[in-house]
């Protein structure tokens, strides 16, 4: 479904990702791990227009997306939840998962999937006319997911969804990535510190050094790799 080659970006004359190459096939759950700084944040930028390659390429569904502009490559159906979560403070929950659908047209559709989002996070649906600005960080995260899906993603990029959360909360959260991937089947590209809970529901995975791709494998290999769980487990 997307394929990332030979990808390199900078910010200024600061190389970020350094010939960088990845692949998500349909259905399939993958997660970029590494510390703050590696460039996973970055390799999502690339793949959504906000920020253009020096070189490389990035195909997804067998065409180049490279030089479109961010609502263009959205409109493919490529959904970013980014770090910071993206929401609109002074709208109302509701309306914040309506903007997450500004773009569709397919309003029985639309329905049905703020069902699925108030079915995924009931608290939301008690929460729907409070402004987003006023909902603890656990309750933003959802709401960030929920708009994401909103906009009826083919592939979903989420950026750091455990970033401030409570241990009980980030179960919960990744709970619910796996489950939109299970019952929508969504394609998923996670970008996550939080190496355990990422792998753990993961197909595949990379990992991210200094902008570096240094290792790819199955979520479970990664999982047993002396390497990861020395750096990023902490076993």
């Amino acid at each position: 479904m997307l394929e990332v080659k030979d990808i390199s970006a900078a910010y200024g004359k600061a190389i970020a990702l350094k010939d960088i190459s990845l692949y998500v096939g349909e259905g399939e759950i993958v997660s970029l791990i590494g510390a703050n700084g590696a460039g996973k944040t970055t390799t999502l930028r690339v793949i959504t227009g906000i920020l253009r390659p020096l070189r490389g390429d990035v195909v997804f569904q067998e065409k180049s997306i490279v030089g479109m502009e961010p609502y263009q490559i959205a409109s493919l159906g490529i959904i970013h939840v980014p770090e910071g979560r993206g929401l609109f403070p002074d709208m109302t929950v509701r309306e914040n998962l309506e903007m997450g659908a500004f773009m569709r047209t397919d309003r029985d559709e639309i329905e049905r999937d703020m069902e699925f989002v108030y079915s995924l996070f009931p608290v939301l649906k008690e929460r729907e006319k409070q402004l987003a600005g006023t909902l603890s960080g656990g309750e933003q995260q959802m709401l960030a997911i929920g708009k994401g899906l909103m906009g009826g993603p083919k592939l979903l990029l989420l950026d750091e969804p455990s970033l401030g959360l409570a241990p009980l909360l980030v179960d919960r959260i990744f709970e619910t990535i796996n489950q939109i991937n299970r019952e929508r089947r969504v394609t998923i590209l996670i970008a996550e510190q939080n190496a355990y809970m990422a792998l753990s529901i993961s197909h595949r995975a990379y990992v991210i050094e200094n902008g570096v791709t240094v290792m790819e494998g199955t979520g479970k290999d990664l999982l047993g790799n002396e390497h990861v769980r020395k750096a990023y487990l902490g076993i």
